[in-house]
């Protein structure tokens, strides 16, 4: 099934990251509740400073339940932690209640923890077609084109039953819990953010579909029945743009 592309295109990391910042502004207001699974990494960090600094008083954050697309599993205080990364940089200044924020247990044991997260997101989302739906799922790209913590020697987390499973980073070994590619793709909205040159070469053999793009998972992402944007630095973009025809 062919899906159209919302793409955007920004001059730097930090355009980028306020580019996405009013994006968000404008899709938190025009509803009354949201669901929102979040992302780590660098681009992700950027955004939630933009948040915490320009629209600390512009959004009703108590309307906002925050889940996360996946999580190393360290403790909440590791510098590891994509928790610790999105409390120091947004919780920490806009006053979220405690309640609105579904914390991955990354000190947990991970089978264990992936199946009580599975079950904490099915209890607070509505479901479609039996699956649970967030609102808005904010995703990375990994230079090996991996989302979340679907790697590409773990394709078949794409097409798990689970709602969340374990994913094991492939180089470090290091243990994660990440939902699945049958959730990611029945959100209403997924949003990737990329930047940097550095991922430029598996973004423009993704949207392209060229080289080894079908090798990569989040080349299979593709959302189910609502929206896909690519929100892009232009150093991410450059392969891309020269790839069109």
């Amino acid at each position: 099934m062919k899906q159209e592309v919302e793409l955007e295109i920004f001059e730097d990391p930090r355009a980028l990251a306020s580019g996405f910042a009013l994006w968000f502004y404008n899709f938190v207001n025009s509803r009354p509740k949201t669901n929102v699974a979040l992302s780590g990494g660098s681009t992700p960090k950027l955004f939630f400073q933009v948040l915490s600094n320009e629209y600390k008083d512009r959004i009703d954050w108590s309307g906002i339940q925050f889940f996360w697309g996946d999580e190393r599993c360290v403790p909440p205080d590791h510098q590891d932690s994509n928790y610790l990364m999105t409390r120091k940089n947004l919780f920490d200044h806009i006053g979220i209640p405690s309640k609105n924020v579904h914390r991955i247990l990354g000190e947990s044991d991970p089978e264990k923890e992936a199946q009580r997260y599975g079950q904490e997101i099915g209890d607070v989302l509505s479901h479609r077609d039996s699956l649970p739906v967030f609102d808005l799922i904010i995703l990375g790209l990994g230079s090996d084109g991996h989302t979340a913590s679907i790697f590409p020697d773990q394709m078949h987390l794409l097409q798990d039953a689970g709602y969340c499973q374990v994913a094991i980073h492939p180089d470090s070994g290091q243990q994660r819990i990440t939902l699945t590619g049958k959730v990611i793709n029945q959100a209403d909205n997924i949003c990737f953010l990329v930047a940097g040159e550095g991922k430029s070469g598996v973004v423009g053999e993704i949207l392209n579909k060229t080289g080894d793009w079908e090798k990569y998972p989040a080349s299979y992402i593709h959302n189910s029945g609502g929206s896909l944007h690519w929100f892009l630095d232009r150093g991410a973009a450059s392969v891309f743009q020269n790839g069109k025809n």
